[in-house]
């Protein structure tokens, strides 16, 4: 029976996405309630939900609580290039406002984001990658992070005080290339990125900032920005659900000598 489940399930799934990409439900509308959808193809309920979940970890569709299932503002998900996105080019292309401007503009989105700014205790281990006691503040940037007026993400940077107050990083507007650049005119570039990325499932916080189920996934990105002597200068936690965002890593192995 199991068997038989399964074909059905991508049938229907191939005839809802059909209709996604031909604009018979466009971005944003409601989709038929999961019984209804049940009832209409003369499947099980569960059948119907398999559908649903298929769709919706494609990043197609989005359920809301209490509210039903949508199409999803964004069509499939948003490429997160990992290697290119904070080169100077890229994060400071036509004037953006760092790595997240550039990259959601050249996928043809239009960027935004909210930010609130604090100096504040970070979390512990936070504290120790950048080398500070435990006690102290560092500066923090919360973002709220939008494409196409879409919530995708939410990111808080972390930076040393001794370099970042009484500076722009304390602004709203941290000018082109955002962050990264001002930090190099500070004489404290970032030559080498580190990342660490777990899934998990999101706080009830970050579930209600990007509007998702509790019960999706979200990646957590700890990226860590650090100088040519190895200093940690900087460490962001970016929240993005799964549903939505594809990760991509490039890097040279095995270099033939010139």
């Amino acid at each position: 029976m199991e068997e038989s489940k399964v074909p059905k399930v991508q049938r229907l799934a191939a005839e809802l996405r059909d209709k996604i990409r031909r604009g018979v439900y466009p971005p944003r509308s409601a989709l038929p309630k999961v019984r209804d959808f049940q009832e209409t193809e003369g499947i099980a309920f569960q059948t119907a939900r398999d559908v649903y979940g298929l769709l919706e970890d494609e990043g197609l569709i989005v359920s809301r609580k209490g509210k039903g299932t949508f199409v999803s503002p964004i069509l499939g998900k948003i490429l997160r290039n990992g290697t290119g996105r904070y080169i100077k080019a890229a994060r400071e292309e036509d004037g953006a406002r760092g790595a997240f401007a550039g990259e959601i503009a050249r996928l043809g989105m239009t960027p935004d984001s909210t930010t609130v700014i604090t100096r504040e205790r970070p979390p512990a281990r936070v504290a120790q990658i950048l080398g500070i006691h435990h006690s102290a503040k560092a500066l923090a940037r919360a973002r709220t992070m939008l494409a196409d007026d879409t919530v995708v993400q939410v990111a808080t940077s972390y930076f040393p005080g001794d370099i970042a107050f009484g500076t722009q990083l304390e602004e709203q507007d941290t000018g082109d290339g955002g962050s990264k650049s001002r930090l190099a005119e500070y004489g404290q570039a970032q030559v080498r990125i580190r990342e660490t990325v777990d899934v998990r499932p999101p706080t009830k916080a970050e579930a209600d900032a990007l509007d998702i189920p509790a019960g999706r996934s979200v990646y957590e990105i700890t990226h860590i920005g650090l100088t040519a002597e190895g200093r940690a200068v900087e460490v962001c936690l970016h929240v993005m659900p799964v549903s939505l965002w594809s990760l991509s890593y490039e890097w040279p192995i095995d270099q033939p000598k010139a």
